[in-house]
């Protein structure tokens, strides 16, 4: 690679790393679409890619969150075990799915996350606890549900289960943010293990955008914190369906 693309190749990492920052998804989930539409990648390249920022990204906010907050091992080693096992498996059948129908699917997974958190601003306020309002094993099953997603898609689980573990679980931000955390860092690693595995990854993109989004992601953090929670949902929103359009146009 010559110096030219890896200055590019950072400075898409910082631009993906701030909206990563922003929206709280760490830039995965806006990086596939733009590395299939700027670059041309197939599906399975552009999230195993994709996966080499998400990873460091992941583990960066563990550490960083587990100096603050406490996360109570029961739930989180539940998460972790249930959405490894699961992230595994869906990688293993994502890996050998035709390139064109899982870009199909996965436009519908942005354009079914974009509903979701559309319909979201609607619903009403569920009362935070830092216990949870189900009973704890019933995490076992989310675990394996986002574990099976980011697998599939290479998102990892936290764009799935944060929202989940506010709404249907009642626990407060800070507390879905950490399980989020411990049930992504597991499924990412060995996702981008079986990707990588079967050459689904372009490691002198993959490396410059993760370096990218290390340097630039508390920048999109501090933005997020200055904008009102509906204005950053409803960007999120348009942004996913923009990134839904250009797939399907492509």
């Amino acid at each position: 690679m010559d110096l030219l693309a890896l200055l590019l190749n950072l400075l898409l990492g910082a631009l993906l790393g701030t909206l990563g920052g922003l929206f709280g998804i760490g830039g995965g989930l806006i990086a596939i679409p733009a590395l299939g539409v700027l670059f041309g990648l197939d599906q399975q390249m552009a999230q195993g890619t994709a996966l080499v920022m998400v990873v460091p990204n992941v583990l960066l906010a563990l550490w960083r969150y587990h100096q603050r907050n406490r996360i109570d091992p029961r739930y989180a080693t539940l998460l972790a075990a249930t959405s490894f096992g699961f992230a595994w498996l869906a990688s293993l059948y994502a890996v050998k799915v035709d390139a064109a129908s899982m870009r199909l699917a996965f436009i519908g997974f942005l354009l079914a996350l974009a509903a979701y958190n559309f319909a979201r601003m609607f619903m009403a306020k569920v009362e935070a606890s830092s216990e949870l309002r189900q009973p704890w094993p019933w995490l076992g099953a989310l675990g394996g549900v986002a574990g099976a997603a980011g697998g599939l898609f290479g998102v990892g689980g936290a764009v799935i289960a944060t929202p989940v573990l506010t709404s249907v679980f009642g626990t407060t931000q800070v507390m879905a943010q950490g399980l989020s955390l411990a049930l992504a860092a597991p499924s990412t690693a060995v996702t981008l293990a079986t990707y990588g595995l079967h050459d689904h990854v372009s490691w002198a993109m993959g490396l410059p955008l993760a370096a990218g989004g290390l340097l630039s992601i508390s920048w999109g953090v501090r933005l997020a914190h200055a904008l009102p929670e509906r204005v950053l949902r409803s960007l999120f929103c348009a942004f996913l369906l923009l990134c839904a359009a250009l797939l399907g146009i492509k």
